[in-house]
């Protein structure tokens, strides 16, 4: 079904479950809160879709996205313990996780666009304006995002 593996699957299933906790965390907190419930959860998952996408990625641009994104998983979950809970350590987190789900989202739609409804897909060509279109808000939503998060996180105490 849709042209994917069972490596395929495995990566999809496991990283699928990031999408709705991110968007929980994003409408709850404002940002991804990694000493959370929530924010276990998608480490995990992201953890799961980063490492399983060297397995099924058939272009070069996949191994630079998955190995970015472990790094500022790995970076947004450790800057706290690393360095407490301090400003700095709000931003590098902050910028990291967000940065993260941009990473997480860039490929789920554009993979959901080139691959459903199954045999017929929305997109079939990757430079089709309707898929780069998508990719650019995305990079807008990112953008917004992070300078709301940014302006929050300057008119908060630093703890």
């Amino acid at each position: 079904m849709f042209g994917i593996s069972p490596l395929g699957w495995l990566h999809t299933l496991g990283s699928l479950p990031a999408i709705p906790v991110a968007f929980y965390m994003f409408a709850r907190y404002g940002r991804i809160v990694p000493r959370s419930v929530p924010g276990a959860i998608y480490f995990v998952a992201m953890l799961i879709g980063g490492a399983s996408v060297f397995l099924v990625t058939h272009v070069s641009v996949g191994y630079v996205i998955g190995a970015v994104t472990l790094v500022v998983v790995l970076v947004g979950y450790g800057v706290g313990p690393l360095l407490g809970t301090g400003r700095v350590s709000r931003y590098v987190e902050t910028i990291c996780l967000s940065l993260s789900a941009f990473l997480l989202m860039l490929p789920a739609v554009s993979e959901t666009l080139r691959r459903v409804p199954d045999g017929h897909p929305i997109v079939t060509d990757p430079s089709a304006p309707l898929l780069l279109g998508t990719q650019a808000g995305l990079l807008v939503l990112l953008l917004v995002g992070l300078t709301a998060q940014i302006l929050y996180l300057r008119r908060r105490p630093a703890v």
